[in-house]
């Protein structure tokens, strides 16, 4: 998933919150491991993963305070 849209995320449940951020640092791990390896040539997932892993973050503990 790359860049994702905020919209999108607001309509799912807590759980599927849960499931999306699984695969964000499943992602986020293999763009590291190929960095390490020298085989990622497009750096900028890298921060973009980043990014959506904290907008995700941020929408769970919104549900979670409500």
């Amino acid at each position: 998933m790359a860049s994702t849209d905020i919209s999108e995320l607001r309509g799912k449940s807590a759980a599927e919150l849960q499931e999306v951020l699984i695969g964000l640092r499943q992602d986020q791990f293999k763009y590291r491991m190929q960095k390490n390896t020298g085989q990622l040539g497009q750096t900028h997932l890298l921060s973009a993963v980043k990014k959506d892993i904290a907008r995700v973050k941020t929408l769970i503990n919104e549900k979670a305070g409500s």
